[in-house]
């Protein structure tokens, strides 16, 4: 088969390495515009789940990407000269220049031809498969945005994704307090003696702090002064024409049209504060690559790997906007004790919350996981020691 993929962020250049794997004899091309090396944004996160699956997957890049990544187990926020801290699952960083070198070394390694500052804007003729992993604003995907049903939604709040040469040693959230309401920032290690740092405001804020006029260095400046305890003297780093955005939510009806797919970015997007994103576009990429494996015909396959995935991501996409949502309505919950605002940061992607007084929320969500840690100690005990237990304290008759 041949294919061709315009695209080389983690989705392409992954499906490039499953589909060499599946057949060494099927003809890969992936185009990317951009030069080799040049990538925008700094780390991008997973989570232990996503290491297990590219294992199965790949073991060699699996192994790679491992070695490179950061680790923490922790979260803190900082509100108001106050930290909290808590323990939490294991997460990973890496550098998203350091992913894609990675990802591009095994590529060529098996076969890939990887065409850079090459663009595709239409399908290119002889293809047998064109994927579009050209992220959200993909030119394939828009000359037939009617094929695939297209809608665009943008977020409320601005942000801006910045590195710093601070390295945070667990999951950092900081809110600072302004005349023009609150600023806050995510940052979190990604290798290299870098950190992410990614700002977000709601729109009054950023109008009343000026940052919607000032240029590059002095809003790094300025954003250096509202969050200079957290970075501990450390700079603020950007990259040439990274400036101030809104989140831009992209759905389509179908993925795929004719021998046209869609794949990552291209085909979905996921409000960043979850931490999916390139989750998302790898796992995409993997149930591709099976579907195309497991079906001889190309329009069965991708039919398949559109009735699989498609309902996959409900869970995600759901969470996503409720996290936006909850970082809109920041005042709603920034009054809180430190570490109650902390535990409904942690409980941000629920239906439920936006419609329940947080502090209500707050203790119903202690109360359920005092009953979760029993009926866990129950399970533990199993169902022989469960009744045993039951057996003494139980009445005795006659």
């Amino acid at each position: 088969m041949k294919v061709v993929c315009a695209g080389g962020g983690p989705a392409g250049l992954y499906l490039a390495i499953l589909l060499k794997r599946l057949n060494p004899s099927h003809d890969i091309t992936v185009h990317e515009r951009n030069p080799e090396g040049s990538t925008y944004g700094w780390g991008v996160t997973y989570w232990r789940g996503l290491l297990d699956r590219l294992q199965e997957h790949d073991p060699d890049s699996a192994r790679a990407i491992a070695d490179a990544s950061v680790r923490w187990s922790e979260g803190v926020a900082h509100v108001r000269g106050l930290s909290t801290r808590h323990h939490g699952d294991e997460g990973f960083g890496i550098g998203r220049h350091r992913l894609l070198g990675l990802l591009a070394d095994r590529a060529r390694a098996l076969g890939v031809r990887l065409e850079y500052e090459s663009e595709l804007t239409e399908p290119p003729a002889g293809a047998d498969l064109v994927v579009a992993a050209d992220g959200v604003h993909s030119a394939l995907r828009a000359r037939h945005a009617d094929a695939f049903g297209t809608e665009i939604s943008a977020g409320r709040n601005h942000y801006i994704w910045l590195g710093t040469t601070k390295v945070f040693d667990a999951f950092t959230f900081a809110f600072t307090e302004t005349a023009h309401g609150w600023i806050w920032a995510y940052g979190y290690g990604c290798g290299d003696g870098h950190s992410t740092c990614v700002v977000e405001c709601a729109p009054e804020t950023f109008t009343g702090l000026g940052l919607d006029r000032t240029d590059e260095a002095e809003g790094r400046a300025l954003l250096e002064r509202l969050f200079a305890d957290v970075l501990d003297g450390h700079r603020l780093i950007g990259r040439p024409g990274a400036g101030w955005l809104t989140f831009r939510t992209l759905t389509n009806r179908t993925w795929h049209s004719g021998n046209l797919v869609l794949l990552g970015d291209a085909a979905h997007t996921t409000h960043y504060s979850i931490g999916a994103g390139t989750t998302l576009a790898l796992e995409d990429a993997m149930c591709l690559a099976d579907a195309l494996h497991s079906h001889a015909g190309l329009s069965e396959a991708l039919a398949a790997y559109e009735r699989r995935r498609m309902p996959e991501l409900l869970s995600a996409q759901s969470a996503a906007r409720y996290s936006a949502r909850w970082y809109e309505n920041l005042p709603r919950y920034i009054d809180l004790p430190p570490h109650r605002m902390f535990a409904l940061l942690g409980q941000r992607h629920s239906p439920l919350l936006p419609y329940v007084p947080p502090q209500v929320y707050y203790g119903l969500d202690k109360a359920a996981g005092q009953l979760e840690a029993l009926r866990r100690f129950k399970r533990w005990l199993g169902p022989r020691a469960a009744g045993a237990l039951h057996a003494r304290s139980a009445p005795r008759r006659g």
